[in-house]
């Protein structure tokens, strides 16, 4: 296991818990030092417990484990949410003079550091950099040079002007100063620095890289947690590129503003969560029956209803595979980490394109909050490729309508994929209707042609299925006897839970499944090993029914539904104990 730093600031709503995290998440980056955090937050903009949790390591991390080396108390319930995580020699930095504070009880074995986090902010220019001055005190702690917080803060801040990226500094300094001259002892941690250059961002901003390298040039959305940071990522960034973000009035015009885009010939996308696509779905049944390729982003939360719009899910494969009314083709492509949410991105535009259809990109809040360190090759952007499909040019269209006599955007193909043109082709002029409709695009309701394209539909899928690779991801022992299978986020925790289990001598095949529709064949996999686990954050195992009814075979099941992610520790205690019982039989 990677020598790793557990640190965490908690609070209020309100009290600037998440940007200070993400300065110390930077700062640890710019110190070549590889970073995984995770964020507790209520749904409200004041009030209410938050937190931002940063694991670090010299060496590459992929979870979260229920271990708090160092925790910033804003306030006291800051410490009874975490007493579970906290351990002997665990440091906590609380302000003794802040009235929630004054009665703090520091549990035993642990290092208290009352630190006058109000006053010495003060002293640097204002109470409101009373977090910055706990930073610097952690700093002192953990023996981090405080040089590299210097610079993360000068990028927060840079933008408001040189004196206030000197106050906050000085407020760090102040922090740090006061910490090494009141507290002499020695806490056992020492940051290690390297040359290493990471950049930092998480799932919902991978998304939007992966869109605006992909060539996305229209995004419409309606602000709502956890898809948020899409939009936010794309405003202004986008523009360069000539393309546009608005911002809708709520997710149905969304969704239309995003087909009108895809049917003028951009590339277009809307992202939004569980209740969004509620009510999105009609229109996803129109892209579907007009043949419009469009990518409808999904980042999952807790339902149902309003649900726990700020805690971890994985509830909407359901409705994900057979939401809406009539028979609707569709493709659902499900990153399983940070990274891949770039890389699924784009992938998810190529086949919407490919195969003229709709495609859902399917994140959750894990993926989403979580901010992780990449080397700037992750995404190198000469590896990108744009498939566009079958697009027909001017020059193109000639011996079509030679043969066809007129343009048919909806001709029944062998592959189910009709030649498309873009508004303002010479020659390719089409109208399509919502309703059922013949080559041409006009309604009808004769028999005959609404079998062609009912049958012209799915063909799409059968090609999809049938030209493209819908693998997984495998990590592990590939002879061990049991098989753990998952998607979404839970990639990184399960990884690491082998290396915890390999301490047991239990072995674990691990497959990631990327692809929720169509699915790759998991049947061998299956078969060969004597006990199949599914893991994922739902409560009637939504997946585990997908892979029962795939290899006519039943599977042990992990769920998790209480609104948190999986950690690797809790997870590997998991997999034992599912073992156990199959470990009696055996005997």
């Amino acid at each position: 296991m990677p020598d790793d730093l557990n640190w965490a600031i908690g609070g209020e709503a309100g009290d600037g818990i998440n940007s200070t995290g993400k300065i110390f998440a930077q700062a640890l980056s710019r110190a070549g030092r590889h970073v995984y955090t995770s964020k507790d937050f209520a749904s409200r903009i004041r009030g209410g417990y938050t937190a931002y949790k940063v694991r670090t390591s010299v060496d590459r991390v992929e979870s979260v484990v229920d271990r708090l080396d160092v925790l910033i108390a804003l306030t006291e319930r800051t410490i009874d949410e975490n007493t579970d995580e906290l351990h002997d020699g665990s440091v906590i930095i609380y302000d003794g003079e802040r009235t929630s504070m004054q009665d703090v009880e520091i549990p035993e074995n642990m290092f208290g550091l009352d630190v006058p986090l109000k006053r010495l902010a003060e002293d640097a220019g204002g109470a409101i950099m009373r977090n910055v001055v706990a930073l610097g005190a952690a700093c002192e702690v953990v023996n981090f040079p405080i040089e590299y917080l210097d610079s993360s803060l000068s990028k927060r801040f840079s933008d408001k002007g040189t004196a206030i990226v000197e106050n906050n500094q000085q407020a760090a300094r102040l922090g740090q100063e006061y910490t090494a001259e009141n507290y002499d002892q020695d806490y056992d941690y020492d940051i290690e620095t390297t040359d290493e250059d990471y950049v930092l961002l998480n799932g919902d901003e991978a998304i939007g890289m992966g869109a605006l390298a992909a060539g996305c040039r229209f995004y419409s959305g309606y602000p709502i947690t956890p898809a948020t940071d899409v939009m936010e990522y794309l405003t202004g960034r986008i523009d360069q590129y000539g393309g546009k973000v608005v911002q809708a009035e709520d997710e149905l015009a969304a969704i239309n503003l995003a087909l009108g885009a895809a049917r003028a010939g951009a590339r277009a996308m809307t992202a939004t969560s569980g209740p969004g696509i509620d009510l999105m779905t009609e229109t996803f049944g129109l892209v579907a029956a007009t043949e419009t390729p469009l990518v409808v982003c999904d980042v999952m939360r807790a339902g149902p209803s309003t649900g726990m719009p700020t805690k971890q899910e994985q509830g909407d494969l359901d409705m994900l595979l057979y939401g809406g009314h009539g028979e609707i083709h569709r493709l659902i492509v499900g990153p399983t980490t940070v990274a891949e949410c770039f890389w699924k991105t784009i992938e998810a535009f190529n086949l919407a394109e490919r195969y003229q259809m709709p495609v859902f990109l399917v994140s959750d809040l894990a993926l989403a909050v979580t901010e992780q360190t990449f080397s700037p090759d992750t995404f190198d952007m000469d590896e990108v490729e744009i498939d566009r499909g079958k697009i027909m040019e001017s020059d193109d269209l000639d011996a079509w309508v030679d043969e066809k006599e007129r343009f048919q955007p909806h001709f029944p193909t062998a592959d189910g994929i009709s030649p498309r043109t873009f508004p303002g082709t010479d020659g390719g002029a089409h109208m399509t209707t919502g309703l059922e409709h013949d080559s041409l695009g006009r309604r009808t309701e004769d028999t005959e042609v609404r079998v062609e394209q009912v049958d012209k539909r799915q063909r799409k899928v059968d090609t999809a299925r049938e030209q493209e690779e819908w693998d997984w991801r495998e990590f592990g022992d590939p002879d061990a006897d049991t098989l753990v299978v998952s998607w979404g986020s839970n990639e990184g925790a399960i990884r690491e839970a082998i290396e915890f289990l390999a301490e047991d001598d239990i072995d674990i095949r691990f497959l990631s499944v990327p692809y929720l529709f169509p699915r790759p064949d998991l049947s061998e996999a299956v078969e060969a090993a004597e006990t199949t686990v599914v893991v994922e954050c739902n409560a009637r195992g939504q997946f585990a029914n997908l892979l029962e009814r795939d290899v006519f075979q039943q599977v042990e099941r992990i769920n998790k539904y209480n609104g948190v992610r999986f950690e690797a520790d809790e997870l590997a205690a998991e997999i034992t104990d599912v073992l156990r019982p199959q470990e009696a039989t055996t005997q």
